[in-house]
């Protein structure tokens, strides 16, 4: 197979994608931000969080702070990047809510500080309209791909 479509997606879901990686972005963002807090949390084997941890830590997603030096223990805050995913987690909970939960069920709800419950939505940043997948057209900017897939080399027509 050739070279995939160039693509952000991908290249998030390299990072976060990984198993747990989300869940922990979901536990720091909730003010959880210890080991063990977060290991009881998520439910991860404790060498799979090491690693996840040590990999957001490494791409500058979340920083590492010591809070005690006997035994050298610390907790892991979110970065500007890091609290940058917080809008796709919650839309990724709002999803998950709608779509996956019986019975109405919301296993949490998030309030905003005007009050009321947070309801996450896509605006546009200029027109301030919600957008909705029919109202965007994808233009690709990775030389050599178009919308549906790489671009064909065009065949000089014949010289008569």
């Amino acid at each position: 197979m050739k070279d995939p479509r160039p693509c952000s997606i991908a290249e998030t879901l390299a990072l976060v994608g990984e198993k747990y990686s989300l869940l922990v972005m979901r536990e720091v963002s909730l003010g959880v931000t210890r080991f063990d807090q977060l290991a009881r949390n998520i439910g991860a084997p404790r060498d799979v969080l090491t690693a996840r941890l040590k990999r957001l830590v490494d791409v500058g997603v979340l920083e590492k702070a010591e809070y005690s030096d006997r035994p050298k223990r610390y907790e892991y805050r979110a970065t500007r990047a890091g609290r940058e995913l917080q809008p796709v987690l919650l839309t990724l909970m709002a999803w998950g809510d709608r779509h996956l939960q019986e019975d109405g069920f919301r296993p949490m709800v998030m309030e905003h500080t005007c009050g009321h419950e947070l309801v996450p939505q896509l605006v546009c940043a200029e027109c301030r309209q919600d957008v909705g997948h029919g109202d965007l057209t994808a233009h690709p900017q990775s030389p050599g791909w178009t919308v549906t897939g790489p671009a064909v080399a065009r065949t000089q027509d014949p010289v008569e």
